[in-house]
């Protein structure tokens, strides 16, 4: 039944917010609401209350991934669409305003920016003397297989 009631009101919703938008189940059971022209998506989910529901907001990124949530509020699902929709109005400013924010400069944050000239080259991981070179424990065992197959060969002939 909740479920049902879900699916209704996230179509219901997603008519009011935006006139371009796709309506899906997720996984866990909840609703997503995606309006790509805004680049931004809602999540409907059933909350820890019998009449509630959580509402995530988050935006959409380059090549259709969805960030995570940045925002989210539990409402009464009897409160009606129009509280819905303002709800869900407020978390999409917020992950709007997420989005506008920039990103914290380093040198603000205490770290010094290294210059790509300083940078010194990265060293191989490999122990076995570096490159693409077999190393010595590599030969071992290539040489103890040849040795075996030999020995193998050998018995076969021998024996018939």
């Amino acid at each position: 039944m909740v479920g049902t009631q879900l699916r209704d009101t996230a179509q219901e919703l997603a008519a009011v917010l935006w006139r371009e938008h796709t309506v899906y189940r997720e996984r866990s059971g909840g609703m997503v609401i995606r309006g790509e022209h805004v680049r931004r998506w809602i999540s409907l989910a059933p909350a820890g209350g019998r009449d509630e529901i959580l509402v995530r907001a988050g935006r959409i990124l380059d090549g259709g991934t969805t960030a995570p949530a940045r925002s989210e509020a539990v409402v009464p699902l009897s409160a009606g669409t129009g509280v819905l929709a303002a709800t869900c109005r407020r978390l999409l400013a917020d992950a709007a305003a997420d989005a506008a924010r920039p990103a914290p400069d380093r040198e603000a944050a205490g770290r010094p920016r290294a210059s790509r000239k300083s940078r010194k080259p990265r060293k191989s991981a490999r122990r076995n003397g570096g490159g693409r070179h077999t190393g010595f424990s590599s030969w071992v065992i290539l040489v103890c297989v040849a040795g075996v197959i030999a020995l193998f060969a050998y018995s076969s002939a021998m024996h018939g």
